[in-house]
């Protein structure tokens, strides 16, 4: 499909018989390939879910109603819990089985027995991991008696979906994988859905990425540069979520706006290195449902009191950060007992996962929630000295936990891995060959055992560890108060979610939940941001933050909250959450916005916290211009570029030219400064360069030899990524002109860069024949929305099927606006390119005054089945910024519905 400036082109509504000879052509251009079997109309429409009459549903106690809108968005009601959670697994099951069927496999690590030899190393990964493993223990020790009886009744209703229906029944995927095997879905699992939240809690881990990415920096980088390319969170100028508090050091009680006595927690580990460059290309190919793991995904919440409002009453929104793919994370749902009491106690409407019982994001008739990544580093990576028997630990020799794993593979048998795994957790090293060479140059200091052949490295993570977040997704469905909400808050163990709170009756609130852990000091401060000796008791975890201690906020008296993955406290708070944090450019330019409606008694509307959303202007284009429209340009063919930033207001609209330029400029300006002197690891793959050799970090002179090296990381992950970090190096070195990082080295016949200005000419010069070569000559051609593409693909037979099926599954391009580390968070990744790789995942805004008033859209529709009227139906409006009416009370509901289906027992 050709880009636009919004979306697909628009079509004229044709007929249902106009859609069918569509499909058939389509379907007919298919067969002509080659695929050797004739795809009908009847079979794409085979899995496409009944909405209207009814249907048996065993099991059931009473008739379940559900309510369908012209969305496709379903409202369940029912009259006891059980029933609303079985109908609820049965109507997702309906909409999204194959998006489910793919998840639990890989969650299970058990991808092969779907799609082959070519999971099999992925599989390993994640055996080793053992997330379904946790999954279980949770569910036999950990859940309580109501939850597990909603995880049961919600199986019993996908599995009776799945009874009545195979292959192409279920989704079209079935039909195009029969071409490869004989692939058959087993019933669903409690399991299956609370080993979701491990998914989660994986692509949410915080830093383990920036751990692995500073140590492979040691090769190219010395300490104090390291340092510059990881700065202080600037708390002077970007404001934390929590404005002040103190926890008291007997009682271990945070309470907001006290004074604090404790002193911040922090150092860093100094002295460890480790070539983890195939940790870290084996942690890539596990897949990132939730979106690339690093400094861009994250989420916006903000939550506006009654008395900055017009109705008195408060506003929250929520637009979480993550992978645009299709269909949509997230699944629109509502969860009504038709009568609330002891029997049925849910009234309660949000997003969903397809998978997972309950509402995840959303509000019920008292409260009303949002989640933003807290972002809390609750990984460590150690080094591990370990030899055929077992692993050192305190100067004795210790033996390894040891399982076995058997992967099957269609089409190919199975095999068996062993997991090893110590003191601190699974060995990941062991599921790579050429990990055997991680450790091996890692100074650890005189203290650290002989590294022999190399040290082995171990994950140690809160979410293997059993836990009850399952328990507190319902408690959150059915809060009715602040008190409620903190109680399910403290279960809501991993991931660490920054939880935004707000209610009918006026209060809203702020609550920092997760296990989070207290670091032994080692040799000074452990923190988190290096590899750390296994074998040194000193290294442990030593316990974990208490619930009590957590940071929170209610009613502050500024009268509204905004989490935005930046620092949770100032430097005070005594324990140490993260050395990570978001560097919040997005939160501080939220605060700006809601400041600039209430300063002389304004009020936000619901219509101002949507255009909240939307907002798209750049923090580095309002920093970085006036130093590139400063520079004399002498070449006309760049000055003419340089003219767009001339007079520009640093929004980045799809159409803009201006937005176009300068992220190309800015693309190239942490290309020269950092890029191509960063390690071949964090390069992105393709990009090739003659460099010297890997360690010599001194000043060059006329001995040096040099290489040809090529980078080896995906392009989504590649760094400099040009997040908000990134704006902080930038402005750390712009009043030093002659900062050694403004310098590139001297090539025979073309010189380098001496100065801050001569690479910025240079950035700029290279701006302008990159658009070149993308956008045309022309520069009066040239829109941001044309360089900067959201594709939705579908994540399994869209992104590595054969072509033509890839084209059948998947949908775009979308011309978007927005950029990297703006609110309107349409990320892209400086060093990999300009398309979108996270997005805001869905919109919404909740009035707290009448819930009926509220807005949400999703990414791309509540259906999970190609050609079916509401796969993408919302994501040419979501592209423009608007949002759906949210109907919630059952006369509104009634109201907005197009169809009825009813569940008999």
């Amino acid at each position: 499909m050709p880009a636009n400036k919004s979306g697909p082109v628009p079509r004229k509504k044709k007929g249902r018989r106009g859609r069918l000879v569509a499909i058939t052509v389509v379907l007919l251009l298919v067969a002509g390939i080659g695929f050797g079997a004739f795809w009908g109309v009847s079979t794409v429409r085979a899995s496409f879910p009944q909405t209207t009459g009814s249907l048996k549903l065993p099991g059931l106690t009473d008739p379940v109603d559900v309510v369908r809108d012209a969305n496709g968005i379903p409202q369940i009601y029912a009259d006891t819990d059980e029933d609303l959670f079985r109908a609820q697994g049965y109507v997702q099951a309906q909409d999204r089985f194959w998006e489910m069927d793919v998840r639990r496999h890989m969650t299970a690590g058990r991808l092969s027995e779907m799609f082959g030899k070519s999971q099999v190393k992925t599989d390993e990964f994640l055996r080793t991991l053992g997330w379904h493993r946790v999954a279980q223990q949770e569910y036999d020790t950990k859940l309580s008696p109501s939850t597990k009886k909603y995880l049961q009744a919600y199986s019993a209703g996908v599995n009776a979906y799945l009874k009545d229906h195979e292959g192409s029944a279920l989704s079209l995927e079935y039909a195009a994988l029969d071409f490869e095997n004989d692939y058959k879905p087993e019933k669903w699992t409690p399991a299956d859905s609370v080993a979701w939240l491990k998914a989660m809690a994986w692509d949410l881990r915080g830093n383990m990425q920036e751990e692995i990415d500073r140590s492979l920096m040691t090769s190219r980088f010395t300490q104090q540069q390291i340092n510059e390319l990881y700065p202080a969170y600037p708390y002077r100028r970007n404001k934390p979520i929590v404005d002040g508090g103190a926890v008291d050091p007997a009682t271990k009680k945070f309470t907001p706006k006290g004074s604090a006595n404790a002193t911040p927690a922090g150092g860093a580990v100094t002295g460890l290195r480790s070539q983890l460059s195939s940790l870290s290309k084996t942690v890539n190919e596990v897949p990132a449902l939730l979106g690339p793991n690093g400094n861009g995904i994250g989420s916006n919440s903000w939550v506006v009191s009654g008395a900055h409002t017009p109705t008195g009453k408060p506003l929250l929104a929520n637009d979480p950060h993550l992978a645009p793919q299709m269909p949509s994370l997230w699944y629109q749902m509502g969860l009504h007992c038709r009568n609330t009491g002891p029997k049925c106690g849910y009234d309660v409407s949000g997003f969903t996962f397809s998978g997972m019982p309950g509402v995840v994001i959303g509000h019920n008739q008292d409260i009303s929630w949002g989640m933003t990544n807290l972002g809390a580093d609750v990984t460590d990576l150690y080094l591990e000295k370990v030899n055929a028997d077992g692993y050192l630990y305190d100067d004795k020799q210790q033996p390894f936990r040891m399982r076995k794993e058997t992967i099957k593979v269609a089409g190919g048998g199975s095999h068996q891995i062993t997991v090893r795994s110590t003191n601190n957790g699974p060995i990941v090293s062991d599921r790579d060959d050429e990990l055997g060479n991680v450790g091996k140059d890692a100074p650890v200091g005189n203290a650290a055992p002989d590294r022999g052949d190399g040290y082995a490295v171990s994950l140690r993570w809160t979410a293997l560890d059993p836990g009850r977040s399952m328990d507190a997704v319902f408690e959150l469905n059915r809060a009715h108060d602040w008190t409620a909400f903190r109680k399910a808050a403290a279960h809501f163990e991993v991931p660490s979610q920054n939880l935004i709170y707000a209610d009918t009756k006026g209060n809203i609130g702020y609550q920092a939940p997760g296990r989070i852990p207290v670091r032994g000091k080692g040799d000074g401060h452990f923190d988190g941001t290096y590899p750390a000796p296994g074998w040194d008791p000193r290294y442990q975890w030593k316990s974990y933050i208490p619930q009590s201690a957590l940071p929170y906020e209610y009613n502050p008296e500024r009268g509204y909250i905004v989490t935005a993955n930046q620092a949770v406290t100032d430097e005070k708070y005594p324990y140490l959450i993260t050395k990570d944090w978001g560097y919040g450019s997005r939160s501080q330019r939220i605060n700006d916005l809601i400041q600039s409606k209430i300063k002389d008694g304004g009020k936000v509307s619901t219509d101002d916290m949507q255009a909240f959303q939307k907002d798209n202007s750049s923090e580095i284009a309002r920093l970085l211009t006036p130093y590139l429209t400063k520079i004399d340009i002498k070449d006309k063919y760049v000055r003419d570029a340089q003219q767009l930033l001339e007079g520009w207001d640093f929004t980045q609209e799809p159409d803009s030219a201006a937005a176009a330029y300068f992220n190309a400029v800015w693309r190239n300006t942490l290309k020269l400064a950092f890029g191509n002197k960063m390690p071949k690891e964090l390069r992105p793959e393709g990009q090739c360069l003659t460099v010297r050799p890997a360690d010599e970090t001194g000043p060059a002179d006329e001995n040096d030899k040099y290489v040809r090296e090529c980078g080896e990381r995906a392009g989504d992950t590649a760094q400099p990524d040009g997040g908000d970090r990134w704006y902080e190096v930038v402005r750390n070195l712009l009043d030093d002109p002659g900062n050694a990082w403004w310098k590139t080295e001297d090539r025979p016949g073309h010189p380098g860069d001496k100065n801050r200005d001569q690479l910025l000419a240079h950035a700029m010069k290279d701006a302008r024949y990159e658009l070149t070569s993308k956008l045309g000559k022309n520069i009066d051609n040239w829109t941001w929305g044309r360089l900067h593409q959201m594709f939705l693909k579908n994540q399994t037979l869209g992104t590595d099927g054969p072509g033509m099926l890839q084209g059948l599954f998947n949908r775009g391009p979308w011309n978007v606006g927005g950029g990297e580390a703006a609110v309107d968070a349409t990320g892209w990744n400086a060093a990999g390119g300009y398309k979108v790789t996270w997005v805001p995942s869905m919109r919404m805004v909740v009035n707290l005054a009448d819930l009926d008033k509220s807005r949400w859209i999703n990414l791309t529709g509540a259906s999970g089945h190609a050609y079916e009227a509401h796969y993408y139906d919302q994501t040419d409006k979501w592209a423009k910024g608007e949002l759906l009416s949210w109907p919630y009370s059952e006369d509104a509901v009634k109201k907005a519905g197009k169809d009825t289906l009813t569940l008999s027992p």
